[in-house]
């Protein structure tokens, strides 16, 4: 008896489940390992945030790209589009902490960088879910 690839229609479930466990993985190597000290300040500044934002938000489509690929290249063009969506969730974080102002000591500060998260892992649920449904 064969085993069904995981990619396939009649697997969708674990289709999905390995997707958003590569997902993870890729958002948190670029998120945390590979996101340079000149990244993650550079892209909360007031002026001149646009190479580093674009660098760290490289790095997620070039992992998504990775992942793609591997799973069904025909999406490559998720890729793309994962680099615009995380640039401006987190450009809207940065804007967002720039105008309140609120110390690491203030529980909205970690509100913020939580629902920065989710959406980031939102994201992600969405992309693996088109790679898998469409």
């Amino acid at each position: 008896m064969a085993l069904d690839c995981p990619f396939s229609p009649t697997n969708p479930a674990l289709a999905l489940g390995i997707l958003s466990l590569a997902f993870a993985a890729k958002h948190f190597l670029a998120d945390f390992v590979l996101q340079t000290d000149w990244m993650a300040r550079g892209k909360e500044r007031t002026q001149g945030w646009g190479r580093p934002l674009a660098v760290h938000a490289g790095l997620h489509g070039l992992g998504t790209l990775l992942i793609v690929l591997l799973a069904r290249p025909e999406f490559w063009w998720l890729s793309p589009a994962d680099f615009a969506v995380h640039a401006a969730i987190d450009r809207a974080k940065a804007v967002a902490s720039l105008n309140l102002r609120w110390p690491i000591s203030d529980p909205r500060f970690w509100w913020l960088m939580g629902f920065d998260q989710f959406l980031h892992q939102a994201t992600n649920v969405v992309v693996g879910t088109a790679i898998v449904v469409l």
